[in-house]
């Protein structure tokens, strides 16, 4: 099971949003608004193991890394990072 970091919890509350851990074995977080589920993010590799997000890497390789792997991730996903609502928004809002 993913621990949710406080990061992803002051992201979360600055959308207006509640996230607890998935039900979902392939995901880290479920995301609510008005106690109804919106969104389920956080991917999970192959492996059982969940890929790394900003706060993890600040914890693993520090701040200057994270930062970097967080400007790669917003490129690759700017268009899903746009669209408001979207599991790919709360994950590019809460997880990075």
């Amino acid at each position: 099971m993913y621990n949710i970091t406080e990061y992803s919890k002051k992201q979360a509350e600055k959308l207006g949003v509640e996230i607890k851990p998935s039900t979902r074995k392939d995901k880290k977080i479920d995301v609510f608004k008005n106690d109804k589920k919106i969104a389920s993010i956080g991917a999970k590799k192959k492996n059982g193991e969940f890929y790394k997000d900003y706060p993890n890497y600040i914890k693993e390789k520090g701040i200057d890394y994270a930062k970097e792997r967080r400007k790669l991730y917003k490129e690759r996903h700017a268009k899903d990072c746009k669209k408001k609502g979207t599991p790919g928004f709360y994950s590019c809002n809460i997880l990075w």
